[in-house]
């Protein structure tokens, strides 16, 4: 092939340490685009960005030329450090350490970006616990309760 086509789509997710409620809605809307112009930054596209008090979910279109490690790295470094020095008052801010990274067809990133932008509505009848096991079981991850919350 003379070209190299790419379509690597992907939901992350992940918590505040101890899925504390520390993302205020009053920093949301800022913290969100922060997190999506870390991600133009680095030349991956943010289709959508949001969460709640305790997590934060993105829909990531990223190169070939970053891992899924990679740009996780980059986007909870990037916004820690944003955290801390925007509101130095939120010393005790920080990302739980592990994250979830799942694949999304093409055909599934309208549903995804549906899903991500309603979260507010979303989280009013499911915890974020009781979404991320749902999430787990249905991508096929087998996991340890007991270990899953560090």
């Amino acid at each position: 092939m003379a070209s190299s086509f790419i379509s690597v789509y992907i939901h992350f997710v992940f918590s505040t340490k101890e899925r504390r409620k520390l993302i205020e809605k009053t920093i949301r809307p800022r913290l969100w685009a922060y997190l999506g112009g870390i991600a133009k930054q680095n030349k991956m596209v943010a289709l959508a960005v949001g969460g709640t008090d305790n997590h934060a979910h993105l829909l990531i279109s990223i190169p070939a030329a970053i891992s899924p490690s990679k740009a996780i790295q980059l986007i909870k470094a990037g916004s820690s450090k944003w955290i801390h020095d925007e509101f130095p008052h939120k010393n005790e801010f920080a990302w739980q350490v592990g994250y979830s990274a799942f694949s999304v067809s093409p055909k599934r990133v309208q549903s995804v970006i549906d899903y991500i932008n309603n979260q507010e509505e979303h989280h009013k009848t499911r915890t974020f616990e009781e979404e991320y096991i749902v999430f787990l079981k249905s991508s096929g991850f087998e996991y340890d309760e007991k270990h899953l919350w560090g």
